[in-house]
């Protein structure tokens, strides 16, 4: 059983940076494919970056060269450092978790195993 546990959300201002983490217990991280989606108010949940079993990595375009993932397989933590936030980064942030891809990895059908959320706010 994959338990995920995020940490590091937070209220900044805009143009600030936040870094986000995730416990990972239960399987070797080395074995699934990590994901960090959000939820903005009203919104449905959304893709934000995806880090591969195989190393490749792959961003929402509005998140591109701002947020950067990285995983540590040793310490079993996918970290997200998030610099230059806007506003419309607020949202609920979750970390998710899959061993295996089938469509699309934008999709959060995919992923099988949720963390419960961190928030981050981010005023103007």
């Amino acid at each position: 059983q994959v338990q995920l546990v995020e940490s590091g959300g937070g209220e900044v201002q805009a143009g600030a940076s936040l870094r986000l983490s995730c416990a990972v217990t239960g399987r070797p991280i080395s074995t699934l494919h990590m994901a960090w989606f959000r939820q903005r108010p009203g919104k449905e949940r959304e893709f934000v970056v995806l880090s591969g079993i195989g190393g490749s990595t792959q961003y929402a375009e509005y998140v591109k060269g701002r947020f950067t993932i990285s995983r540590d397989n040793v310490n079993l933590m996918v970290s997200l450092q998030m610099n230059s936030l806007k506003p419309e980064d607020t949202a609920v942030y979750y970390c998710a978790a899959t061993q295996s891809l089938k469509r699309t990895y934008v999709s959060p059908d995919e992923y099988n195993n949720w963390g419960q959320g961190t928030q981050v706010t981010v005023s103007s």
